[in-house]
Formats: C-alpha cells, structure tokens, sequence
C-alpha cells in the first residue's frame, strides 16, 4: 500500500574492534616519550623471541655468582619485561637490587612478591626484614619464619611417605632449613638488642628469641656469639666467654687450618660467619681479655678485606692492650726485663701504631664518619707516640694508597659504611 508509512530502519551494531589500541598507553607523551616507549616495546619482542625467561634467569644468577650485579639486573629486568609476575624474577631483582644499594626498588621487588604468593617463598620476607627497622622488621621476620616452619613441616610429610621408597631422592639445597629458623629468630633478637632496646621487657625478648635459635640449631656460631653479646650486656661476663668461646670454636680452627693449607672447600667456608659478624666477634674478644684469639679473627679479616677502618683501629688497639697487660705483669712482678721481653714490647708498640696508623690514614681516605672511632685512634696514637712515618718496606699506607678490591671502585667517592 503506497500511502503507508515505511518502519524506523534499525541501525546495525558496530563491530567490536578487538585489536589492542597500541597507542592508548602513549597518549599525551612527548614525541621522545613515544619513540622510547616503542623501542621499549620492540626490545621486548626482540627478547621474548630469541631468549625463554629461564634462560634469562640461569644468566642472571651466572652474573650474581661472579659479584656482577649490575649486568645481572639488566638480564633480570629483561625476564620481567616478558614475565611481569615471575616470582623467581622478583625475587632476584629485589636481592641484586639490595647488593646495589636501591633499597626501593628492592622493596618494590619483594612487595609485589608478596603480593602474588605470600604464603611460599620465605627469603622476600627475610630481605624486607633487613631492610625495614624496627617492629615492622621484626613483623616480617616472623612472617618469614611462619612460612619456613610451614615448609618444613610439608618436607617432613613427604619424608615420611617416601621412608618404603627403595630410594630417595637427593635434597633440594634451594629447600629452607632448620638454620633459616635459627638465623631469623637471631635477627629478632639482635633489634631487641638495639632498634627495640628501649622497649619495656626487650632484654627478655631478646633472650627468649636467642634460645629459640639455639633450638632449632643448637651450635649455629651466629645465635651463639649473640647469647654471648646478651649476656655481657646483662653483666654476666663469665657465662658470655663461655659462649662466646665455644662460638669461635666452632669455625676458627677449621679457618686457620684450611688457609694454612690452601685450601677453599666449601664446608670450611658455609661455617665461617660472615665478615660484619667475625668483626662482632673480635670485640667481644678484646671485651674478655681474649687478645690472641682476637688477633687471629682480625689477621683473617685484614686478609679477606683490607678496606675496612674498624678492622685496622681493632687491630691497633689489641696490640696496644697486649703491650698494657705485658707492662701490668711485670710491675706486679717488679723485675727487670729481659732482653726478650723488650724486643717484644718495642714489636706489640710498633705494630700497634703501623695499625692505627693505617687507619687513620684510610679513614680520611674513605671520608668514614665515626667521630668516637677517630678519637680514640688518635689518643692511642698519642700514647705511643704519634703516628708511624712511612719508610720503605714499612706497611703503612701512603697518601696515594687505594685499597685494593677485586671489583671496581665505581663508588669511590661515597662515604664509606664500616
């Protein structure tokens, strides 16, 4: 029927266009802006084709087993770039971002790894308690510690069901262990020993989280040496010897034999505490009057580092307080001296200001900010009479002397941490 009105035509839907907008996330950049971001992108494709995120990851940890962090985050960064939320990825991002001193962006790291598995992995937690302070720090430790025991309790389990097997596999030494335990609760411990110290009932927190340690590894050097630190705080000096010596017992005779015979093996090295901690343990050596063993512990530390002030200052004043006690006896004593006994004096005297002398010396060098330090160095020095004068074959550092290192000293010019 011509007259009749035609219906309302219905308009088709549009296509959805599914294609991702690569230009959304450039929208308001700058031409330069724009250019980097899509040679960023490029990189990644150009990465994601020729290598797998494994195969970034074993070159990143190649890199931080030869001390290389800096390369070692470029390849780490380049697996994220693939695999934004690979949790070994993050994991190894935040520990080499730590070595390199990015305190942020480690924290970065090790939050988002939380975020993505809170409950499975236990060092992001352990890192996150080192670089926070106080009862944040402590918080995270304890986390660490929930998931390392959760673990260990699923290893157990699984020992259990394989006991029938005819064979066991091999251990995981990626696996964590008792001694994880020990080593968070003697961290714990160690900020009730300080950040914390002023809190009420800190001292018995701080004993309470030593003997925790010591029952999870009861002869780790470590919770040992701080059950010592806790008693001489506590003025009870000879029950701390006694744990102090047995700490040292534990790695020191092995450490004198095996540099006697060259030797590196791996077990010698895995007991041996770490070198802020073997300083720890030669001033609570000098503390208990334990002088020889104490300059056995800081000939190893000069040897192993020779970078460190505080090492050359404890150096010093061990040979000095050697030299005091050797003049104590023979007033006691009243006899006259041997001739021994005088080129053993006039030797401690000489060592003592070649010592303080060097690190006087490196102190300025380094631009260290230990005031207390620096005066003490410079009363024993003027006890001794004054500072060595640098003769040829002499070991004290002249004023061209750069510490030897084997990385480079890219950071020469920051105030040195000692």
């Amino acid at each position: 029927m011509g007259g009749q009105a035609k219906g309302k035509k219905k308009s088709k839907p549009k296509k959805k266009d599914n294609r991702p907008n690569r230009e959304s996330g450039i929208v308001g950049l700058t031409p330069q802006q724009r250019m980097k971001v899509r040679m960023h992108e490029k990189a990644k494709k150009k990465t994601a084709e020729k290598y797998s995120v494994q195969q970034l990851l074993e070159k990143t940890e190649e890199c931080m087993d030869t001390f290389d962090f800096e390369m070692a985050g470029l390849f780490c960064q380049r697996a994220l770039d693939v695999e934004s939320d690979n949790l070994q990825a993050l994991d190894m991002l935040g520990h080499i971002c730590s070595e390199l001193g990015n305190t942020q962006k480690a924290k970065e790291a090790f939050l988002r790894a939380v975020e993505l598995s809170p409950d499975e992995g236990h060092s992001k937690y352990m890192y996150l308690g080192q670089i926070h302070t106080g009862q944040e720090a402590v918080d995270y430790y304890m986390k660490g510690i929930q998931v390392v025991l959760s673990a260990l309790d699923k290893q157990a389990q699984t020992t259990q069901a394989q006991a029938g097997a005819a064979a066991s596999p091999d251990k995981d030494p990626q696996l964590p262990t008792a001694k994880d335990v020990c080593i968070a609760y003697c961290s714990i411990a160690e900020i009730y020993l300080a950040d914390l110290c002023m809190e009420e009932g800190a001292a018995d927190k701080c004993k309470e989280f030593i003997e925790r340690a010591l029952q999870y590894h009861y002869d780790n050097p470590e919770a040992l040496q701080l059950m010592a630190s806790y008693l001489f705080s506590t003025e009870r000096n000879e029950e701390g010897k006694e744990y102090l010596l047995k700490s040292v017992g534990l790695w020191l005779p092995a450490q004198k034999q095996s540099a006697a015979s060259s030797s590196t093996e791996d077990d010698v090295q895995s007991e041996v505490p770490p070198y802020e901690s073997r300083i720890t343990t030669a001033k609570l050596l000098l503390e208990c009057e334990e002088y020889e063993m104490a300059v056995d512990v800081l000939e190893d530390l000069l040897e192993e580092d020779d970078e460190v002030v505080q090492v050359w200052y404890l150096s010093g004043w061990v040979c000095y307080l050697q030299l005091e006690k050797a003049k104590e006896q023979q007033e006691r004593e009243r006899r006259e001296l041997t001739e021994e006994e005088t080129e053993e004096w006039k030797a401690l005297k000489e060592a003592a200001r070649t010592y303080l002398t060097n690190a006087k010396k490196l102190y300025s060098k380094l631009r260290c900010d230990d005031q207390p330090m620096l005066e003490h160095v410079e009363q024993l020095l003027g006890e001794l009479g004054g500072e060595m004068e640098g003769e040829e074959g002499d070991p004290v550092l002249d004023d061209d002397y750069e510490p030897c290192s084997d990385e480079e000293e890219d950071e020469a010019d920051a105030p040195m941490e000692h």
